[in-house]
């Protein structure tokens, strides 16, 4: 049989540890009600789960604003500064001479023409205000050809049995001249 000498130098630690124990669950007791203890824990055991429903800081997602991208091949590469040359973003329709290099301007006759009362229509992409907008090709004609730049837009080009939306027909029927001079791009609105 173990002596009770032997046996409690094991055991003396953890009776040290027992009234170390004893002694702040006591204290505590002493200072805290039960009640007050169960409404503590009561309300941890509350807001835990709610935690994840806290509004967080999401800065980044608001400032990321989803980008167009260029709906045509014509779009990714046109510009908005020259309206002399045949990419300028207006043109994405037009077939024939520009009005800008032959006297007129993007929506302006030449002098001594006169516009077709009649248009063929297409939708441009504008890629400084990322938009697309209606516009309306309108021919010039009472002169021959200036033949200062010639383009070809094919975008939204339609088959000729649309005539509306055809750019290969001379639309000066109409002018009392069937002399083709150039054509003009006229914004209409915006395409949404």
């Amino acid at each position: 049989m173990a002596s009770p000498e032997t046996g409690r130098g094991a055991t003396g630690r953890q009776d040290g540890f027992d009234r170390v124990a004893e002694r702040l669950t006591r204290r505590l007791a002493g200072r805290s009600s039960r009640r007050s203890a169960l409404a503590r824990l009561g309300a941890w055991a509350a807001a835990i789960p709610a935690f994840p429903l806290l509004p967080v800081w999401r800065g980044e997602a608001r400032a990321a604003a989803p980008v167009t991208p260029a709906p045509s091949p014509f779009a990714a590469k046109a510009q908005v500064k020259d309206d002399t040359k045949c990419d300028y973003w207006r043109y994405c329709a037009i077939d024939g001479n520009l009005c800008t290099t032959c006297g007129g301007g993007v929506h302006s006759c030449p002098p001594g023409t006169r516009p077709s009362p009649t248009s063929w229509i297409g939708t441009c992409f504008n890629p400084q205000d990322r938009r697309s907008y209606l516009i309306a090709y309108r021919d010039c004609c009472g002169q021959d050809s200036c033949n200062e730049e010639n383009c070809l837009g094919t975008d939204g080009d339609l088959p000729t049995y649309r005539p509306q939306a055809n750019n290969d027909i001379i639309w000066c029927f109409g002018t009392g001249s069937l002399l083709y001079n150039c054509s003009t791009a006229v914004i209409v609105g915006t395409a949404e």
